[in-house]
């Protein structure tokens, strides 16, 4: 079992990187991002009129003296953005087999990206679809909440065919979520729940893992078997390549639009990507979907 310390150098890659919230939040928590809510923080907004009710530490007392008026000093005030991340640990994360790509990415990325939120001092925790049930982390803002993560993580190992958009469901109490998955699942569940999270206001990031025997697989003819369901192989011989990385990569795009349609960012990442060049990819939407 591996310890939060062995993670050093990855974490150390991802320290200062800073996750802003997508859009104004909703909270009364001080935290690192901008909020809906207009208080007595100093970061100044606007001024407007005093009213019967309001607060009169927002008076700009300044202002009464010099005009005999009375005038509220808005500012924006800032609060946290809980994050959830949603692992996926199906079989078919589990590949190449030999190695487990997919897998070690996607649970490296989880741990990152966790770092990443708490360093903004946001409330961070995760839940992972196992085949022996859901395994969940609440989100808190506790010291050692990466350590917490990085421990359950390394308790999984990917099997089975738990359904995604159940633990998708049961993370969208967080403002933040993150899914990080290869899509190879209940997809169409998945993405139905982060299209109401986000038209609840909410925030979702869809992190697609790809091995990088999937994006450029062998000349060679192979037999492709589905790691979810036995009973589905394909061989796959030089003759039929090119017919399947069109596909492959109409269906990858295809996935991308629709969870941008959502209202979602979608970022694909190659299990040989460095973990924290992905991360810095996902934190900002603007550069997401360059790669691979």
């Amino acid at each position: 079992m591996r310890r939060v310390e062995d993670y050093g150098v990855l974490l150390d890659a991802v320290r200062g990187v800073r996750w802003p919230a997508r859009r104004k939040v909703t909270g009364a928590l001080p935290g690192a991002h901008q909020s809906r809510m207009r208080g007595i923080a100093p970061e100044f907004a606007e001024y407007r009129p005093y009213r019967q009710g309001d607060d009169p530490r927002r008076l700009d007392w300044r202002v009464l003296a010099r005009t005999d008026r009375a005038y509220l000093r808005l500012s924006t005030d800032r609060s946290i953005l809980a994050t959830m991340l949603v692992v996926d640990a199906s079989a078919s994360m589990a590949y190449p087999p030999e190695t487990l790509d997919k897998w070690q990415c996607a649970r490296r990325l989880a741990i990152a990206l966790a770092a990443v939120a708490y360093g903004e001092r946001d409330p961070v925790g995760a839940i992972v679809n196992t085949e022996r049930g859901m395994l969940r982390l609440g989100a808190r803002t506790r010291r050692g909440v990466v350590g917490e993560l990085a421990r359950m993580l390394d308790h999984v190992h990917p099997g089975g065919a738990p359904a995604l958009g159940n633990a998708a469901r049961a993370a969208m109490t967080s403002g933040r979520v993150v899914v990080i998955t290869d899509f190879l699942g209940d997809a169409e569940a998945l993405l139905a729940v982060a299209r109401e999270h986000t038209a609840a206001g909410g925030e979702v990031h869809a992190v697609h893992i790809l091995a990088r025997e999937e994006l450029d697989p062998p000349a060679r003819a192979v037999t492709a078997v589905d790691p979810e369901d036995d009973e589905v192989a394909r061989t796959l011989a030089p003759a039929t390549r090119e017919e399947y990385l069109s596909s492959f990569a109409a269906w990858r795009e295809g996935l991308a639009r629709d969870w941008r349609a959502a209202g979602a960012t979608h970022t694909a990442v190659a299990a040989d990507e460095p973990v924290a060049r992905a991360v810095r990819r996902i934190v900002a939407p603007a550069f997401a979907g360059a790669a691979p």
